[in-house]
């Protein structure tokens, strides 16, 4: 361990607003890699997100909660300085594009230069979340109309569906969303 920092811990962070099924994948994952992950919502006061950070950890512990190894927290502040704060040595990070891996780079370079003990993993998307962003999930609830709506569940975890659709006024239950069995399986 480099000065107290567990190479067994890793650190998955993100805004997560809202949580999707590929940040689901890369935690399941990362959870059968690593004996701990703790997933790092990030808060921004930048930024104006769709979900308070309140509302963002109540619906990723609600999907979360059968990884008994996976532990949730909010933070503001440095991405390395949080994971130095948890005690872990690894940065977990999913990509998706080669674009992705870009800026991931970019970041990854930085972050070495802020905390050179701190290591980034990458883990390749899951082929079907690829194309899985938050931006497309909000603009699929706010625009979307009957079965492009009821698609949803492809996305984003069951739980997330109702809570998001609340926050553009539309409900699925005039929508008809199908239950998917289990969003955590792979």
């Amino acid at each position: 361990m480099a000065n107290g920092l567990n190479s067994h811990h890793a650190v998955y962070v993100g805004s997560f607003d809202p949580l999707t099924l590929g940040h689901v994948d890369i935690i399941r994952r990362g959870a059968a890699i690593f004996d701990r992950i703790t997933v790092g919502i990030g808060i921004n006061p930048d930024k104006r997100p769709l979900f308070t950070p309140e509302e963002r950890l109540s619906l990723a512990q609600s999907v979360l909660s059968p990884l008994k190894n996976v532990e949730l927290r909010c933070f503001e502040g440095l991405t390395v300085e949080f994971i130095r704060l948890c005690g872990a040595r690894v940065l977990l990070r999913g990509v998706r594009t080669l674009s992705d891996i870009e800026t991931e780079f970019t970041m990854t370079l930085a972050n070495r230069a802020l905390d050179p003990e701190i290591d980034t993993l990458f883990l390749m998307a899951s082929e079907r979340y690829t194309h899985v962003s938050s931006t497309l999930i909000k603009q699929i609830a706010q625009m979307a109309a009957g079965s492009a709506i009821g698609k949803l569940n492809e996305f984003v975890p069951h739980e997330v569906i109702e809570p998001l659709l609340r926050k553009y006024s539309r409900s699925s239950a005039k929508n008809e969303i199908p239950a998917r069995p289990n969003s955590c399986e792979s």
